[in-house]
């Protein structure tokens, strides 16, 4: 897989492609990331890619040939599933999107910044927009961070044990249940007894029912 993000702040990004899971499966050559200067693509001697929005709105917008140029110069090296916007006003990003992702060949991310972007980047060169909450960050490039991990540890061989993945929360709609370690009594605080009797179809009903009152009681918009 191959994921090329474009970003003003290269330098944000850097460190969580990295380390842990992410370097891990590049050394395994499961993904190969690219990360893009958008500065880079840009004719001004100043290197600017944002100016002043038509209508007098405060704040400034990211420029759209700059971005044109990137994506265009990525486009013409490979053929790419999709082009995503890193947006608050996008489609959340939930797990089964992050499945979804795992299984495409090739991306590009493109972090938004400052006021917003020039909306013709939105309308003729983005397939997806992409948000992690209703709130708003300086820019995309954390929120890249995030769905380049999302992505990548669901990706068959990035983690020693898949199984491990697969029962993450919000895998099958659930939050997970809890989960102990020895040593199995600390101060008085048992592990629960179903834990360590080995008894495993008792053991699975358990989490399950752990899973389910757990989503109920602390995201019951998972429930409907």
């Amino acid at each position: 897989m191959r994921i090329d993000i474009i970003t003003v702040l290269p330098e944000m990004i850097e460190g969580a492609l990295h380390n842990s899971i992410l370097k891990r499966a590049q050394e395994k050559g499961l993904v190969d990331f690219g990360l893009h200067n958008l500065r880079d693509y840009t004719l001004d001697k100043h290197k600017r890619i944002d100016d002043y929005p038509f209508g007098g709105e405060a704040g400034m917008v990211m420029q759209i040939e700059p971005i044109d140029r990137a994506i265009s110069l990525l486009k013409s090296q490979r053929n790419y599933d999709e082009v995503i916007f890193t947006t608050p006003d996008g489609e959340q990003f939930t797990q089964s999107v992050a499945n979804e992702l795992s299984m495409m060949q090739n991306i590009i991310i493109l972090c938004g910044h400052y006021k917003g972007i020039d909306y013709r980047v939105r309308e003729h060169l983005i397939t997806r927009e992409i948000s992690i909450g209703d709130f708003v960050l300086t820019g995309g490039e954390l929120v890249a961070a995030m769905i380049a991990d999302a992505v990548v540890r669901v990706i068959p061989g990035a983690i020693g044990d898949e199984q491990s993945a697969l029962s993450d929360s919000f895998q099958d709609g659930l939050l997970a249940p809890p989960v102990y370690t020895r040593p199995a009594e600390y101060k008085g605080w048992k592990v629960p007894e179903v834990l360590l009797s080995g008894h495993e179809r008792k053991i699975a009903e358990w989490r399950h029912e752990q899973s389910v009152e757990r989503t109920k009681r602390l995201r019951p918009d998972l429930m409907c």
